[in-house]
C-alpha cells in the first residue's frame, strides 16, 4: 500500500472516531430517556414493581417478534431447558435477568422522586464498584485483576459522586433511602453482563441471550406483582399514555446502537462515550423536562462529572487487555443497559 493510500486511512480513521465518539454519546442518553419513561410509568401506576413489569413486557414482546422470525434463533432458543438440565454453565447464569429486574425496579420506584440525573449517577457509581469487585474477583473474566491505584481512585470518586448527588436532598430521609435503590441496583449490574455473555456463549446467540434476560426479570417481577395483586396489596392497570410501553424498547435500541458503534470505537471508549451520554443526557432531561418535577442542583451536575471522571479512571486499566472485536461486541450487546 502506498505512503498517500495509508495517510489517507489514517485521515479517515481520525474522522470517524470522534463522529463515533458523538454518536455513542447520544445512544447513551437512551438510557436516562428509560429511566424517565420508567419513572413516571411508576408514577402514574403509584408502584415501582408495576412499572417494571410493564417495562420488561415491552421489551419481552420486541423480543419474541424478533426471536421467532428466524428459524436459527427459534431452534436455538428451544435449546435452553436442555441446556439448563446439562449445567454446562454454572446455574447462576441463567438468573442474570434478576439484575436487569433490580434496575427497571428501582427505576419505577425512584427516578421520578430522584430525579434522572440523580438516579443515573448513583446507578453508575454502583455499576464502577461493581466491576471493580467483578475484575478482582474473576467473574466474567479470564485473568482476575488486582486492585491499583487507578481502580481505588475510581471507586473512591464514585463513592464521592453518590455522595455529591443526594446531598441537596440530605434533609430528607426518604429520599436518601430511595437513592440506596439504584445504588444497589448498580452493584448487581455490574454481575449480569458476566452471565447473559456465558448464556450468549452457551446458546450462540446474542438475540436469545436477551430474550432470555426479558424472560427471567419478566417472571420475576410479574410473579411479584401477581401476588401482590391477588392479596389486595395493589390494584395494577395498565398505562393510558402510549409512550409509556417505550421502556423496553428504548432498552433495546441502546444495545443495537451500542453493538454496532463498539466495532469501530474498541470497549474503552465506547465505555466512555456511554457513561458521558447517560450523565449528560440525565441533566438535560432533568433540566429540559420541567413536566417532571426535578431540579437540577449545582451539586448535581458536579456528581455526575465527578462519576464520569471516576468512571474513565477505573476502564483505563482495562485498555491494556486485548480484547477481540467479536468478543467486546458480544459483552456490549449484553450489558445491562438492556434491561
Amino acid at each position: 500500500m502506498s505512503s498517500n493510500s495509508s495517510s489517507s486511512l489514517n485521515g479517515g480513521k481520525s474522522v470517524a472516531v470522534p463522529l463515533l465518539f458523538l454518536a455513542t454519546v447520544l445512544a447513551g442518553m437512551l438510557s436516562p430517556m428509560q429511566s424517565a419513561v420508567n419513572g413516571q410509568v411508576g408514577k402514574e401506576l403509584g408502584d415501582g414493581n408495576a412499572s417494571a413489569v410493564v417495562s420488561f413486557g415491552s421489551g419481552l414482546v420486541v423480543m419474541i417478534i424478533i426471536i421467532l422470525a428466524r428459524s436459527s434463533t427459534r431452534q436455538q432458543f428451544a435449546s435452553i431447558p436442555g441446556k439448563i438440565t446439562s449445567r454446562s454453565i454454572p446455574w447462576w447464569n441463567w438468573l442474570a435477568g434478576c439484575c436487569g429486574a433490580m434496575v427497571v425496579f428501582s427505576e419505577g420506584a425512584s427516578a421520578s422522586v430522584l430525579g434522572v440525573a440523580t438516579f443515573q449517577t448513583t446507578l453508575i457509581s454502583g455499576m464502577v464498584l461493581s466491576g471493580l469487585l467483578c475484575d478482582r474477583l474473576g467473574i466474567g473474566v479470564d485473568v482476575k485483576q488486582p486492585f491499583n491505584l487507578p481502580r481505588i481512585l475510581g471507586a473512591v470518586l464514585a463513592i464521592v459522586a453518590t455522595v455529591l448527588v443526594v446531598l441537596p436532598n440530605w434533609q430528607a430521609p426518604s429520599v436518601i433511602a430511595l437513592a440506596i435503590l439504584p445504588f444497589l441496583a448498580g452493584l448487581l449490574a455490574g454481575w449480569q453482563p458476566a452471565g447473559n455473555s456465558a448464556v450468549a456463549r452457551e446458546t450462540g446467540s446474542m438475540l436469545v441471550s436477551i430474550t432470555w434476560n426479558f424472560i427471567v426479570g419478566f417472571c420475576v417481577l410479574g410473579s411479584v406483582l401477581l401476588v401482590r395483586v391477588l392479596t389486595g396489596a395493589v390494584a395494577f392497570h395498565l398505562p393510558k399514555t402510549w409512550w409509556m410501553y417505550l421502556g423496553g424498547p428504548l432498552g433495546l435500541l441502546s444495545i443495537a446502537l451500542m453493538a454496532l458503534l463498539v466495532r469501530g470505537l474498541g470497549l474503552l471508549l465506547l465505555g466512555l462515550a456511554s457513561t458521558a451520554g447517560q450523565l449528560i443526557g440525565s441533566v438535560l432531561i432533568d433540566w429540559l423536562v420541567p413536566a417532571l418535577g426535578n431540579h437540577v442542583y449545582a451539586v448535581t451536575v458536579v456528581g455526575a462529572l465527578v462519576a464520569l471522571v471516576g468512571a474513565a479512571i477505573a476502564m483505563i486499566p482495562s485498555a491494556k487487555n486485548e480484547v477481540s472485536v467479536s468478543d467486546i461486541a458480544r459483552e456490549q450487546t449484553v450489558s445491562p443497559v438492556g434491561r
